[in-house]
This record gives structure tokens, C-alpha cells and sequence, in this order.
């Protein structure tokens, strides 16, 4: 080590240091999706689950509806967008089927977008419920 300059060890601690970071990250992501798609009790993932009530309900979508759900989504990075739309068309897919409606209507959008969406993103989504001017005062009991 008599010839190497110190400032190219810390080159390469510091390069060592954001592999190891990024593949920590990396590693938790896939963990997560790894988990939704293990079995539960009834057989089925997570996964499985959404694709059933999407595909259930594909024919309940009215234009509006997925103009509305593309409304709701579009906070959301586009790296992750086209799976939060699956995940939130899901929940609003499963309330539109369990009510028997014949379409998805507003009021199933925004119930589902708030079911679909983790609590600890609820004060995000109350702001931007309130900036695009969506009523949501019949669901308030939902934003624990």
C-alpha cells in the first residue's frame, strides 16, 4: 500500500459504502414485493387478489371512472405509477363488485383510492383531495 494515494482509498471506501446502501435498498423492495406474493390462508396472494377484482370488474369501468382513477394516481413517481393504479383499481374494483353496482361510479373511486392508499400517506392524500376539489367528507371515518 506504499504507493497507493490516500484520497484513491477513500474513492473506493466511499464507492463501497453506496453499493452496499443500494443494495440494501434493493433488497428491501424486493423483499416487499416477495412477501405479497406468498399464500395466505385462503391460497391466494396479495397479488393474485388484485388481479381477481381487476379483472372481475373490467367490464363495470366507465371512461370516467379511469379518467378519475388516472386523476387519483398521477401524485404517484411514474416509476411506480402503472402499479399503484393496479393496487387502487383492485380495492375499487372489489367495492364495486361487493355493492352489485353496474358501474364504478365517483363515490367508489375515492372510497377505494382511500382504502388502497397506507395510513401514513393520508395527510398527502387529504391535500390532494382537497387541491383538486374532490368531496370526500362521506369518508372522513376512513382517514384514521
Amino acid at each position: 500500500m506504499n504507493g497507493t494515494p490516500d484520497w484513491f482509498l477513500y474513492i473506493i471506501g466511499f464507492w463501497t459504502i453506496v453499493m452496499v446502501v443500494f443494495m440494501c435498498i434493493g433488497g428491501f423492495f424486493m423483499f416487499r414485493k416477495f412477501l405479497k406474493v406468498l399464500p395466505k390462508q385462503d391460497g391466494k396472494s396479495k397479488l393474485d387478489w388484485q388481479n381477481y377484482w381487476v379483472e372481475r370488474s373490467r367490464p363495470l369501468w366507465t371512461d370516467h371512472s379511469k379518467k378519475l382513477l388516472d386523476k387519483l394516481a398521477s401524485p404517484v413517481p411514474s416509476a411506480f405509477r402503472d402499479i399503484a393504479k393496479h393496487s387502487i383499481a383492485a380495492k375499487i374494483g372489489q367495492l364495486a363488485v361487493e355493492s352489485g353496482a353496474q358501474e364504478v361510479t365517483e363515490a367508489h373511486c375515492i372510497e377505494g383510492y382511500i382504502l388502497a392508499t397506507p395510513k401514513r400517506d393520508h395527510s398527502f392524500l387529504i391535500s390532494f383531495l382537497e387541491e383538486n376539489k374532490i368531496d370526500y367528507s362521506s369518508y372522513r371515518h376512513l382517514l384514521g
